[in-house]
């Protein structure tokens, strides 16, 4: 399993941006689909964005197109969220996920999960 570790979260105003980074460990991050979720106070995690072991092809939920951009750096062994104009809805902890499959991702599940980190968005 890959170790994950988030950073990059914090309180912003409605229509900032933040960008959110994932350093996970090992030698084998390249073989890993890459993926954000959140979890909102009272609601289940969620799945927000993936991308795949090249980084070629990416997946986001609609509440997020348009505004939200997942990239990743093999090189550094980091994945990244790209998050702009924030909304209070979007308040969360974020959570970096790293599987073998972006199918199991978009249904929930991931082989390895980040501690998280939380990000406030105030109107």
């Amino acid at each position: 399993q890959a170790q994950l570790v988030e950073s990059g979260g914090g309180l912003v105003q409605a229509g900032a941006s933040l960008r959110l980074s994932c350093a996970a460990s090992g030698r084998t991050f390249s073989s890993y689909v890459m993926g954000w979720f959140r979890q909102a106070p009272g609601r289940e995690r969620e799945f927000v964005a993936g991308i795949s072991f090249s980084g070629f092809s990416t997946y986001s939920v609609d509440s997020v197109k348009g505004r939200f951009t997942i990239s990743r750096d093999n090189a550094k062994n980091t994945v990244y969220l790209q998050m702009n104009s924030l909304k209070p809805e979007d308040t969360a902890v974020y959570y970096c996920a790293a599987d073998r499959s972006i199918y199991a991702m978009r249904d929930g599940r991931s082989e390895s999960w980040g501690q998280g980190t939380q990000v406030t968005v105030s109107s």
